[in-house]
């Protein structure tokens, strides 16, 4: 095998799901593309008979890498994996449970990269909406031929099924084009994840938005993401815990939030990405309002007379991040605060975690919508709801 030969290295992350695997790899054993064209890189977190025999079962149509360790699950750390032993032009991330119709391989080459675009292309994943909402402890996998005419179907009518692609986020993709990044089925030139080190970040645990944070990353290395129509692939059944995904995605979002403190990201925990498109330019316009100067709602935490405190509105500068000397003296002498450029609707601590906060004028001058938010907030991350402290009189301009 010739590596400079390889259009795609197909990068599955695995443990466990020998079921849909085997239809997964059934599809890509029928592509279009020439065989040799690509290769199937699984990241697998497992060592298991059952994998091994699974794998032998396609030794003679793909060109199958295996790259196994063992320890707890963690999708980002098994992608990686996998990307770092591809060999192909384009990596695609592919779920182990999404099966691509046979042109796929070769119609997104063709469409998107036989010409060295550096783009990041979005296929659609058939299905997948009605199943992440969805509780289910157990899932019958059908064979191989029933979900081949499936995708001949759904080839034949055309689409759009995802929602991503429908009207109603059509203003959002284009303000958070990386909001919607799904790793279930997205391709990128193997050069550009080197190129900026576009690696999964490992310290996401579980279900969560890890792949929306790599398509941050993308966004931010100025790779125009492509949100491709004609790429698509079916989501296949299998068993999911809604309260365990909801626990890890909490933890992970504020994980998320600590990493990249932004206000658009803050929003979109308070209100969803939908309503974070929506109410953004009003949001910002409020917030300019509260400025002074240079100074911007910002959240300090620090110790105030030994209490950690959380405060909320505080005005920084965010050149130098110096906050006001009368928010600065609320803090304990010889301490530290940390700074973010947040405003308060969401904030990267865990319920009850700190022992007080303290919303500012700055921005309890908002819009009752938002100041009810950032209250609420307030509330969730400290020890007693009474530790909360708000001004009687909003004032929207700065007080000084």
């Amino acid at each position: 095998m010739h590596t400079d030969r390889l259009k795609f290295s197909i990068v599955v992350p695995f443990k466990g799901r020998e079921r849909t695997l085997r239809v997964v790899l059934a599809a890509l054993a029928e592509q279009t593309m020439d065989q040799a064209e690509f290769e199937v890189v699984v990241g697998a977190m497992e060592y298991s008979t059952e994998y091994v025999e699974l794998c032998r079962e396609f030794t003679d149509r793909l060109n199958l890498v295996s790259v196994m360790t063992t320890g707890e699950w963690n999708v980002a750390h098994a992608r990686n994996l996998a990307i770092r032993h591809a060999s192909g032009e384009v990596v695609m991330t592919l779920d182990a449970d999404i099966a691509l119709p046979p042109d796929s391989l070769r119609n997104t080459y063709d469409r998107y990269f036989a010409h060295g675009q550096n783009l990041c292309v979005i296929g659609q994943v058939v299905g997948y909406e009605a199943a992440m909402n969805e509780h289910s402890k157990s899932a019958e996998v059908l064979p191989w031929d029933h979900y081949r005419a499936v995708l001949a179907d759904l080839a034949a009518e055309g689409g759009p099924w995802d929602y991503r692609w429908t009207d109603r986020y059509t203003s959002a993709l284009m303000r958070f084009p990386w909001a919607f990044v799904a790793t279930g089925l997205t391709a990128i030139p193997r050069r550009l994840v080197e190129q900026h080190d576009l690696y999964f970040d490992e310290n996401f645990r579980g279900w969560g938005p890890e792949d929306q944070e790599w398509g941050f990353r993308i966004s931010r290395a100025h790779i125009p993401i492509v949100h491709a129509a004609p790429v698509f692939g079916l989501h296949l059944p299998h068993p999911r815990d809604l309260a365990v995904n909801e626990v890890a995605a909490w933890t992970n979002n504020r994980y998320y939030l600590a990493k990249w403190p932004r206000l658009d990201l803050e929003l979109a925990l308070a209100f969803g990405w939908i309503g974070a498109d929506e109410c953004y330019a009003e949001v910002e316009r409020e917030l300019a309002a509260c400025r002074h100067g240079d100074r911007r709602p910002s959240v300090l935490r620090g110790p105030v007379g030994g209490r950690d405190t959380v405060v909320v509105g505080a005005l920084v500068d965010p050149h130098t991040q110096a906050a006001e000397p009368e928010v600065a003296a609320l803090f304990d002498r010889g301490s530290r605060p940390e700074i973010l450029p947040l405003a308060g609707f969401a904030l990267p601590y865990p319920d009850r975690s700190v022992d007080e906060v303290r919303v500012l004028a700055a921005v309890t001058g908002l819009s009752p919508r938002y100041r009810e938010a950032i209250r609420k907030e307030a509330a969730r991350v400290t020890a007693h709801t009474s530790d909360v402290d708000v001004p009687a009189e909003p004032a929207l301009q700065h007080a000084g």
